[in-house]
């Protein structure tokens, strides 16, 4: 067979083929289309691709806008077709008639994109085949339904949020997930600010001296810790190792790459705080930190992540316990008011707090497949910081007296928190409010020819798109000429831009435009241009609304209550990440005890999210036993699985 690569273009006025040996020099150059089949059929061409050329060569490619736009909606439709038939469990026997008729849709849209059946190779290098990642190439989605965890990670790459770097466990950021960051950033720092903190930044480097002066926090960091233990390279004598550190640059105390700044921020207080007048401190570290993870998933648990990190100084216990409340508070509201996701708050048991905390309150967010994520914690550090670094003030009195403590902090992981509250099969589902553009504009444009109609379309797409700016809309008019509207359309919905307009000659000369929402069944909504701005500003409320109302009754759903041990232990043994109709999460009567939540952990891989705060107000478990010990309880407790 010979080897024959083909360069396909038909122009809209008339036929333009050419075929390239593998030599690359044109044999033959055709300006006529109904001598097509002829011609072609004397072209040494792979077999298959004769017969696709002679058909493209031979169809009518002539659409226009109008017809464009009409097979772009019919793919669209197709499109949901299909995605509702494997979302109702749809085997591929079932699903193929209508995959065919997408195949055909897009043929007759783009005749470039019709692809012949490819022979089978056969193996010629003895069983060995090379190793092709499928995953880092295709834009395909896995269904939540069939592997939620791998679903996930679709999201982020096809999407364009991250994907992994040559630093093992680390990230790479991309555009579009960054500006979701900003956006949580400046939402957060705001709310920071309002709180009294003022930011700051420490050094990225802590001498290893620091992290041994706080007991419980070093045995609660050591296993994470990277450790820097030079200063310089050198040039390896041997020459079998190209560069080596320098065995005379070793640090006579050893750097740790920050987990957390706790140690670094009290040896600074330790120099600010003199008396009661420095009180209270409240600083904030918007930063990157490092903890070493051995088994990473992307914006959940990764060895570097970004995050901010609050801490306080207060002259008495209630002034600390207030903060650490109130910023558990703020961080309840951020994810209910920004991200429309809903919380339990509450206190972490004795064994799961933080390192060298008293007390440390969460927030905890139940996911689609019914698994719990930390969101936020909040830790009531009380004078264990302040004594390790002997930080003091002089009381009203005159008195020295040792300082309370609280730190705070969220990180990237609400990013993870957000893609698998909200998001679909067809990629992320954005509230409006967090979403980094919230409208995308759509022009439709005029034929070529149509000077006047071109420049009324421009006028009224630099009218809209000020007029949505003006009023606080994140906005942007994509008029790429070079990209189909349907791939257009494609694109933003699996970006999760909440909002669609679609604007075209015949929409301007009836003074509307077309609506197209993310989500919801409401389909496409024709729009006064006069009211464009209102009913925008309207609807994005709405699905913002919707979307929290939506997780809040997942989380209401999710939560069982009155089951035995038994019973929780033989529905989440065999829960895994990847399930999607996982078991949810329990609230149980639960005696404190270490032992016992350890057995839980190693039985079933349970852990105790949290003592929810409103489940454990006075009285809340009088005269009820401990489900697992049969005591009398002390708590009741949120148990499930978590990332």
């Amino acid at each position: 067979m010979a080897a024959l690569g083909a360069l396909v273009a038909l122009s809209s006025r008339r036929h333009l083929v050419r075929a390239f040996t593998s030599s690359g020099n044109p044999s033959f150059l055709l300006r006529n289309g109904n001598d097509a089949p002829s011609i072609l059929s004397r072209i040494p061409v792979a077999k298959g691709y004769q017969q696709i050329l002679v058909r493209l060569a031979s169809s009518n490619t002539d659409l226009t806008t109008e017809q464009k736009q009409e097979l772009e909606e019919k793919i669209t439709a197709k499109g949901n077709e299909i995605r509702a038939l494997k979302d109702s469990g749809a085997d591929k026997a079932a699903v193929a008639p209508f995959v065919a008729d997408l195949l055909a849709l897009k043929a007759e849209l783009d005749p470039s994109s019709a692809k012949p059946k490819k022979e089978k190779k056969k193996n010629t290098n003895n069983g060995q085949q090379k190793k092709v990642n499928v995953d880092e190439q295709s834009d395909f989605i896995t269904p939540r339904s069939e592997n939620y965890s791998k679903w996930y990670n679709d999201i982020i790459r096809v999407t364009g949020l991250a994907e992994t770097s040559p630093v093992r466990g680390c990230m790479v950021i991309k555009p579009w997930g960054m500006s979701l960051w900003d956006t949580i950033r400046v939402d957060l720092d705001k709310r920071i600010k309002e709180h009294g903190a003022e930011n700051a930044y420490f050094p990225l480097l802590i001498p290893k001296s620091f992290l041994v002066k706080e007991a419980e926090h070093v045995d609660g960091f050591a296993k994470e810790c990277a450790v820097v233990t030079h200063h310089r390279l050198t040039a390896d004598p041997s020459g079998e190792k190209g560069l080596i550190a320098d065995p005379e640059a070793e640090l006579e105390d050893p750097l740790i790459i920050r987990p957390t700044s706790e140690t670094m921020v009290w040896h600074m207080f330790k120099k600010w705080i003199i008396s009661h007048r420095d009180l209270p401190l409240k600083i904030n570290q918007w930063a990157n930190v490092m903890r070493w993870e051995l088994r990473t998933r992307p914006f959940l648990r990764t060895s570097e992540f970004l995050w901010q990190e609050g801490h306080t100084a207060h002259a008495d216990r209630e002034g600390a316990l207030e903060d650490s409340i109130a910023m558990i508070d703020n961080y309840a509201k951020l994810c209910k008011e920004l991200l429309a996701i809903p919380v339990v708050k509450g206190c972490k048991s004795p064994s799961e707090r933080f390192a060298g905390a008293e007390e440390t309150f969460t927030i905890e967010a139940l996911m689609q497949n019914g698994w719990a994520l930390q969101s936020g914690t909040s830790h009531f550090l009380g004078q264990s910081f302040g004594k390790a670094f002997d930080v003091t003030f002089q009381d009203k009195n005159g008195q020295e007296s040792d300082v309370w403590g609280t730190s705070w902090g969220v990180s990237t992981r609400l990013i993870g928190a957000l893609i698998m509250t909200h998001s679909d099969d067809a990629g992320l589902v954005l509230p409006p409010k967090v979403a980094p553009v919230q409208v995308v504009i759509v022009p439709i444009p005029p034929k070529k020819n149509d000077v006047e109609g071109k420049a009324a379309m421009d006028e009224a797409l630099d009218k809209l798109s000020a007029d949505l700016k003006a009023a606080g809309i994140r906005v942007k008019v994509d008029d790429r000429d070079y990209i189909r509207n349907g791939a257009k359309y494609f694109e933003y919905e699996r970006k999760g831009v909440p909002l669609r307009i679609e604007l075209g000659p015949r929409d301007l000369a009836k003074g509307e435009c077309i609506f197209k929402y993310r989500v919801g069944d409401q389909g496409k909504i024709p729009t006064a241009l006069d009211d464009t701005v209102s009913a925008a500003i309207a609807g994005l409320d709405d699905m913002q609304q919707q979307l929290y109302d939506a997780a809040s009754q997942r989380l209401q759903d999710g939560i069982k209550t009155g089951a035995t041990y038994a019973e929780m232990k033989e529905a989440l043994e065999g829960d895994e990440a990847s399930d999607f109709n996982g078991s949810g999460l329990y609230l149980v009567p639960w005696k404190c005890d270490e032992k016992n939540e350890d057995d839980i952990k190693e039985e079933c891989k349970a852990t105790i999210r949290c003592y929810p705060i409103e489940d454990n107000l006075e009285g809340a478990v009088e005269g009820k036993t401990c489900f697992y010990s049969g005591e009398p309880a002390t708590h009741m407790a949120l148990f499930g699985r978590a990332y």
